[in-house]
């Protein structure tokens, strides 16, 4: 007989108690939702006693992931990860007060395998289950990192995502704007790809526009658009953007493209994406802080929050609205697990415990009420 999915909302919401008082709840967490084959083990208390990552290098041949490769690493690799955590923590799955596991969005294979080998785990040790949204691991990454109090506006950056979100709760969250195309991180790897720069081409080009002499005269060199800059939402587009590079790159003379000439180009495609981002969180902070005023906080969390140039840029608008700045350091930035275990604690603190029938999904908004966002949208 066919059982239907048990949504977390409805099942008992009694804290989870930990074995250890003095460790606190005590969570493995495994992460599987792209090309990243990653387990750790968090404490309630802040405390990351093992990470273990394996980042898959077989898609740099391709230029980006490919999702039937990805799936088979999970497969190969994930049960070594586990195993590698539980030796770096000096515990064992008897110590655990459970188990969490990104159960979407993102590449399905890989999904799949990692909710399979956390709800065996959880069913053969007989440990409470908890099915994380990979998006809301990045979204409470600062509170692991930081002492971030809710309400909160999260500025969420990657190579699949782009979104601005009030995050009032755990599993509370108000989109104020979102991308109607592109991704910022993919916006970074095509830049990469179409330079020739490798994968993941988030820090190549932060590399290679470091090594510009001149930002301001590269600005001049590659006048770059910057999409709804100065529209009245909080929506981005960089479709547009990565056409622009795609020309730009085309109108230099044929054969290599010299080392000077990418690092301008990468120097003025940053900042141009630094411009963009400022502007759209500009806008966003003002409504922010029209609903809540009082000890307002910005957080940038997400694969791209790496990016030191973007930091700054971010961390000086902050100061100049008065808000507070966090990130998280560069290691929880990228995906992981210990973003995934914590989420895990927020959610049994909770006693949003799962049990073995959640279902994994390709895409889970944080906000399911928010409005599709589509060009036709906007007004350009």
């Amino acid at each position: 007989m066919n059982k239907t999915p048990i949504p977390a909302a409805a099942l008992p919401r009694r804290p989870l108690m930990p074995k250890n008082p003095a460790r606190g709840l005590t969570v493995l967490g495994i992460e599987t939702s792209c090309d990243e084959t990653a387990a750790a083990i968090v404490t309630e208390n802040r405390a990351i006693l093992a990470q273990a990552l394996l980042s898959q290098k077989d898609h740099d041949i391709y230029g980006g992931v490919v999702p039937e490769v990805a799936a088979r690493a999970h497969l190969q690799h994930l049960e070594s990860q586990i195993k590698a955590a539980l030796t770096q923590s000096g515990l064992g799955f008897a110590d655990l007060d459970a188990i969490a596991v990104t159960a979407g969005p993102g590449l399905i294979g890989g999904v799949l395998v990692g909710a399979l080998m956390a709800k065996t785990i959880a069913l053969v040790q007989d440990i409470p289950l908890i099915a994380v949204n990979h998006l809301e691991g990045h979204a409470l990454t600062p509170r692991l990192s930081h002492p971030v109090e809710f309400p909160f506006l999260l500025l969420l950056v990657s190579g699949g995502h782009c979104q601005i979100l009030i995050v009032k709760g755990v599993g509370d969250y108000t989109r104020l704007g979102a991308t109607v195309d592109d991704a910022v991180g993919e916006a970074f790897d095509k830049t990469a790809k179409l330079m020739g720069l490798g994968y993941p081409g988030g820090p190549a080009v932060e590399k290679m526009a470091a090594r510009c002499t001149d930002p301001p005269a590269a600005l001049q060199k590659y006048a770059l658009p910057r999409p709804f800059v100065g529209q009245d939402n909080c929506d981005f587009s960089f479709s547009g953007l990565k056409t622009a590079v795609r020309r730009a790159i085309e109108q230099l003379p044929a054969g290599d493209i010299r080392p000077s000439d990418a690092a301008d180009l990468c120097a003025a495609f940053q900042i141009t994406v630094g411009d963009i981002l400022v502007d759209r969180m500009n806008r966003a902070i003002d409504r922010y802080l029209a609903i809540h005023p009082a000890s307002p906080t910005v957080v940038v969390a997400g694969g791209v929050a790496a990016n030191q140039s973007l930091r700054h840029a971010l961390e000086q608008l902050c100061l100049a609205k008065g808000c507070a700045f966090a990130a998280p350091p560069l290691a929880l930035c990228t995906d992981n697990a210990a973003m995934i275990a914590w989420a895990g604690i927020e959610r049994a603190q909770l006693g949003l415990i799962d049990d073995s029938h959640f279902i994994v999904r390709p895409r889970w908004p944080l906000d399911p009420d928010a409005a599709i966002v589509s060009p036709k949208s906007q007004k350009v």
